[in-house]
This record gives C-alpha cells, sequence and structure tokens, in this order.
C-alpha cells in the first residue's frame, strides 16, 4: 500500500493528482500508517501553499513566517477535506490557506489591537478606493463616493480611512512631518498636569475648612489666598503676630488631621 501522494502531476506542478491518497485517508483508521499517507499528501501540496504565501510578500510579514502559516492552513485543509463531496482539493485549499494566511495578519501583524469590523472597513474602503481611482482620473475619489460604491456609510468609510493609517504605530521618537529642528512627536504629547492634585487637596479641605471659626477662616484667606504677612495680618486684626503664627499653624495642622482621617475610612 503506497504511504505517499502519487507523483503523477496536474498541468500545474502545484497540483499534484492526490484523489486516490484522500480516498485512502478517509477509509484508513487512525495510526501510523494514516500519519504517513497524510504526511505525503501535505507535502504534495506544499508547493502551492507556498504560491500563495507569495502573493502576500511585502506586507510587513517575512516570507518564512508566511510559508508557515500557510502550510499550517494547508494542514488544516488535508484534514477537512471531504473527496466524497465531489470537489477538487483545490478548490477547498486555496480558500482555506488564503484565510488562514489573512487571519495571521489580521490577528498578529497589527501593532495595536483593532476590532475586527474596523479592519474589515478598512479593506472595503482600500479595494472601493483603488476601483474607483481607475476610473475617477486626476483626483482622489471622495467620501461620499467611496461609500456609494462599497454600500458603507460616509462614517464607515472615515473609520476605514483611518484605519488604512493604523496598521503600524509610528515612534515617539519620530520627527513631525515638517519639522526641521528634530521636534518629535513625543515632543507634542502632553504630561500630567501637577495643578490637578491642588484641585484634588481643595476639594478634600473645603468642607473642614468651612467648620472653622470665622476669625480662623479669615486667617487662612488672607494668609494663603490674599498674599498677605502674618505682620499685615496681625495689624488688619490688631492681634500680635506670634498670636497670627499660632493660630496659623493651630488651624493647618488640624485641617490636616481631618483630611487625613477621613482618607483612612
Amino acid at each position: 500500500m503506497p504511504t505517499r501522494a502519487s507523483a503523477k502531476r496536474h498541468p500545474h506542478d502545484d497540483a499534484p493528482d492526490t484523489a486516490t491518497a484522500f480516498r485512502m485517508l478517509a477509509a484508513l483508521p487512525p495510526g501510523p500508517e494514516r500519519d504517513a499517507l497524510r504526511d505525503g499528501t501535505v507535502e504534495a501540496w506544499l508547493p502551492m501553499a507556498d504560491r500563495l504565501a507569495g502573493r502576500f510578500r511585502s506586507r510587513g510579514e517575512t516570507f518564512d513566517d508566511l510559508r508557515q502559516v500557510a502550510a499550517l492552513g494547508l494542514v488544516k485543509a488535508v484534514d477537512r477535506y471531504d473527496p466524497e463531496l465531489g470537489n477538487a482539493f483545490e478548490s477547498y485549499a486555496v480558500p482555506t490557506i488564503t484565510g488562514e494566511i489573512k487571519r495571521h495578519f489580521r490577528d498578529h501583524m497589527w501593532t495595536l489591537h483593532v476590532p475586527r469590523r474596523v479592519q474589515d472597513l478598512r479593506n472595503r474602503v482600500r479595494h472601493a478606493a483603488q476601483d474607483l481611482s481607475q476610473t475617477i482620473p486626476g483626483r482622489r475619489p471622495t467620501v461620499a463616493e467611496i461609500a456609494e460604491h462599497a454600500d458603507l456609510s460616509e462614517d464607515d468609510v472615515r473609520a476605514g480611512q483611518e484605519a488604512l493609517e493604523s496598521f503600524s504605530a509610528l515612534s515617539l521618537d519620530a520627527e513631525l512631518p515638517g519639522s526641521d529642528d528634530g521636534y518629535s512627536l513625543g515632543d507634542a504629547l502632553g504630561a500630567p498636569d501637577p495643578a490637578l492634585d491642588t484641585v484634588v487637596d481643595r476639594e478634600a479641605v473645603k468642607e473642614r475648612l468651612a467648620a472653622l471659626p470665622e476669625r480662623e477662616r479669615a486667617i487662612l484667606h488672607m494668609r494663603f489666598f490674599g498674599d498677605m504677612t502674618q505682620s499685615s495680618i496681625a495689624e488688619e486684626l490688631g492681634i500680635s503676630q506670634m498670636h497670627v503664627s499660632r493660630l496659623i499653624s493651630r488651624c493647618c495642622g488640624r485641617v490636616r488631621e481631618q483630611v487625613m482621617r477621613d482618607g483612612e475610612t
């Protein structure tokens, strides 16, 4: 009993005649004999898988990796093919292998995770724009034209156009277009605003400050909001500077303790 696919070839070198091998695979029980026949069948169809992988060159993935993905799709096609359905193996294997390669690009080649729906929009928009560019010379197709051609809404077209530029991420060290002084994208990004901490602190002490006696509130307001010196405050209220200093220290300490206690509960 043969253990490898027949050497007889179709007119195309990558389309071997394996009809007999597939019928034997369907009839054989699991075991070494079936495994050997399966391996030989896969090997016979590898040239076709390599040819399909070659269609996706220059898309950011190495050809060796594409060949491995295509080979994986071929193995799935061999394992799932049913010769009793009457269809040629090629008609089942080609979309299976191509789909495996496309899934690889969809799931592994995007720098950031992009929802599958947006990826599909990207492909539809790209194909529609290519079709229209052949019939509209001298300019790029508009959003409305692409939407009508691809049977999409204009919002979907815009989402697809944004995804066209999102396959790979731009380095933060990349120089911005039009910049001649080395100004990079990272230089244009914002940083945490330290004033946000001040907002949090003010909200935390607001209730406690409101509970202070009126004179203490007035002293704190003059000192921290009116930017008055302790001597000026003492003269304004008719008390000593030392008394003003003690009141400020006592009020601030009391408010601090109360806020810290509130944060622990």
